[in-house]
């Protein structure tokens, strides 16, 4: 896996959990250009690598921002960060990888839940530079616990922005952003924060009359597994009994070589005990690292990185976490 060496250049306060980390090339020189949308890997051990969204302008080449909310009920990945990472310190990371793209459209509309800002503010950058016309909401907490909110207010993205406090009573869940009530065919809507508040926003957009295609979404952790019976649920756990997986066959098509995958394993771990070399990073369907084409059988999607029209294709499958609806999947490694 390709990677490059940067420096932490400054660390500053985004809010009162969060820090803002500017990462520069270790070698003085540029860095790879990215789009509005795009993550990056840090390495942060031998065994910990971690996705974080780009937050600064695309049209900046020196730099690389990227802002991490302290979750001590987390993986690991930003207690390691706000706690080990200073100044000077010489880290590895991917070059940007994007799979939260913006889309043409005439309006954009950004709906942004706590830390979920990162990416919508490299989004807001990227349309303001080219006069596009757009809204930001950015729901939180509170002004104390908003993350890049001094940032916000004092640009000229301000202008755009709308913030949200729950401590004031201003929250999602008391009514969707004006923007949002009546459909516009023209507008595209991208949607970013925890898992609820994304649940919550999509499910309320939809029944407002928005289509599929028009609402985008990005997760920092992965969704809740498919589940059978039990009613609708409120998004936030309701009881209903979570799909068993079963057990079934992987075939690489460069050898023919056939490798069984039982249920509690996945195709990354099975191949990678075999010694069939796979890229792998973030382990949970959410980074796009281990995308792996089908040649044949039909994948068992369980990932937040492709599309609808992606997931229909059948053509592609995260090896980490997706599995297989057919007794066998053929894979073009």
């Amino acid at each position: 896996m390709q990677t490059l060496d940067v420096i932490v250049h400054t660390i500053s306060l985004a809010s009162g959990t969060s820090l803002s980390y500017e990462l520069r090339a270790a070698d003085g020189g540029t860095l790879p250009s990215f789009e509005a949308g795009a993550h990056i890997d840090v390495h942060l051990g031998p065994s910990l690598v971690r996705q974080y969204s780009l937050c600064n302008s695309p049209r900046e080449k020196g730099r690389y921002l990227i802002c991490v909310r302290r979750d001590d009920t987390g993986r690991g990945g930003s207690r390691t960060l706000h706690r080990d990472l200073t100044v000077g310190r010489r880290l590895r990371i991917s070059p940007p990888r994007n799979h939260f793209p913006l889309v043409a459209a005439e309006h954009h509309v950004l709906v942004a839940g706590g830390i979920g800002i990162t990416p919508l503010l490299s989004m807001a950058e990227a349309l303001a530079a080219r006069g596009a016309s757009f809204v930001l909401h950015h729901y939180t907490s509170s002004a104390a616990e908003a993350p890049l909110l001094e940032r916000l207010q004092s640009s000229a993205l301000g202008e755009r922005t709308v913030v949200h406090h729950s401590d004031q009573g201003d929250t999602v869940r008391a009514g969707l952003p004006a923007e949002l009530l009546v459909p516009e065919p023209d507008t595209a809507v991208y949607v970013c924060g925890p898992e609820g508040f994304m649940t919550h926003v999509v499910a309320k957009a939809t029944a407002a009359g928005w289509q599929p295609g028009q609402l985008h979404t990005e997760r920092f952790a992965p969704a809740a597994p498919p589940s059978t019976g039990g009613g609708e649920g409120d998004g936030e756990g309701d009881g209903a009994k979570a799909e068993v997986a079963t057990a079934f066959t992987v075939r690489i098509a460069s050898t023919g070589t056939a490798y069984p995958v039982p249920a509690d394993r996945t195709i990354a771990e099975v191949l990678t005990a075999h010694g069939v070399e796979v890229e792998l990073s973030c382990e949970q369907g959410i980074c796009g690292a281990c995308l792996t084409p089908v040649l044949a059988g039909e994948p068992d999607h369980r990932d937040e990185v492709q599309t609808p029209d992606e997931r229909a294709a059948g053509d592609r499958i995260t090896i980490c976490c997706s599995r297989a609806r057919t007794p066998e999947l053929l894979l073009d490694l």
